[in-house]
C-alpha cells in the first residue's frame, strides 16, 4: 500500500515539474517578442519624428512641403529655437526681422495644417551652449533626425553621425532632368552677366542663359539646350534659339582671337 502511496507521488511531482518547465519556456520565447514590439514601438516613433532648425522654418518652403504630405509624422521645434525665432522677428534690421516674422508666420501655418503635427519641447541642454550643438544632442537624444538649411549645422551633424534633412538637397534632387541637345519653350525676362546673353528660368528656379538672348527681352522662344553647368548653389542651362545651335561652332571659331603669351625672359 505504501508503495502504491509514493508511487502515485512520484508521478504527481513528475507532472508538476513538467508543467513548471513547460511555463518557463513558454516565458522564455514569448519574452523577447514583448520586448522586440516595444523596440519597434519607440523605433517607429523616433522615425516619426523630426527634429526642426531656425533656418528651415525662417526658409518659408517647409509649409508647402508639410502641406504636400511629404512629411510624416510630428514635427519638433525646441523652445531655444522658438526664442531665437522670436529674437530675429524683434530685430531693428528691416531685413532680419522680416525674416523672422515670416518664421513665426510658417509655424502657424504648419500648426494649422492638420497633415502633421507640431510639438514644442522644453529641453534645453544648458552645459551645451551653441543652438546647431544643442539640436544634435537633442537630435541623438530623441533619436530623430534634423530639418535644416543651414550648411555648418549640416556638416555637425553628419560628424555626429545624426541624420539631416537639408530642404535645399531635396529641392534640387526633385529639379527637373535636362539634357544637352533637349528643347524647350522659355520666356528672357533680363539680360545677363556676359554680353548678347539673356537670361529666362523654370518653374522650378532654375537659371537659364541663353546666349544672343539680349535683344530677345519678354519674347517666349524655343531654345536648344547646349550644355549644364553644376554650381554650389544649384544647376544652370546654358541654350541657344533652336536653329542657332548648329551655326554656333562656325561663329565661335571665326570670332576666336588667341590670347597674347608672356614672352620668354
Amino acid at each position: 500500500m505504501i508503495e502504491i502511496i509514493l508511487l502515485v507521488l512520484a508521478l504527481i511531482v513528475a507532472v508538476l515539474s513538467a508543467c513548471v518547465l513547460l511555463l518557463i519556456k513558454q516565458n522564455n520565447t514569448s519574452s523577447p517578442v514583448k520586448t522586440k514590439t516595444k523596440s519597434n514601438t519607440k523605433s517607429t516613433a523616433a522615425k516619426n519624428q523630426i527634429l526642426v532648425d531656425t533656418s528651415a522654418i525662417i526658409d518659408g518652403r517647409i509649409a508647402d512641403i508639410v502641406k504636400t504630405g511629404f512629411v510624416p509624422g510630428k514635427l519638433l521645434v525646441p523652445r531655444f529655437v522658438l526664442a531665437e525665432l522670436q529674437n530675429i522677428a524683434d530685430s531693428e534690421e528691416p531685413m532680419r526681422r522680416s525674416r523672422g516674422r515670416r518664421g513665426l508666420e510658417m509655424l502657424n501655418l504648419i500648426r494649422e495644417n492638420s497633415a502633421v503635427e507640431l510639438d514644442i519641447i522644453e529641453e534645453n541642454p544648458e552645459d551645451v551652449k551653441e543652438v546647431d550643438h544643442k539640436l544634435v544632442y537633442l537630435a541623438r537624444e530623441y533619436g530623430t533626425d534634423i530639418l535644416t538649411t543651414d550648411y555648418n549645422l549640416n556638416r555637425v551633424a553628419t560628424i555626429e553621425q545624426v541624420k539631416v534633412l537639408n530642404i535645399n538637397e531635396l529641392a534640387n534632387a526633385i529639379k527637373a532632368v535636362v539634357i544637352p541637345g533637349e528643347a524647350m519653350r522659355v520666356k528672357v525676362v533680363q539680360k545677363g552677366k556676359e554680353k548678347n546673353q539673356g537670361l529666362a528660368y523654370l518653374e522650378d528656379g532654375t537659371m537659364i542663359v541663353v546666349e544672343n538672348g539680349d535683344k530677345l527681352l519678354g519674347k517666349e522662344i524655343d531654345v536648344e539646350v547646349t550644355r549644364i553647368f553644376q554650381t554650389v548653389a544649384g544647376k544652370m542651362i546654358f541654350a541657344v534659339e533652336q536653329g542657332q545651335a548648329s551655326k554656333k561652332p562656325t561663329q565661335a571659331k571665326k570670332s576666336y582671337t588667341p590670347k597674347p603669351t608672356r614672352p620668354k625672359h
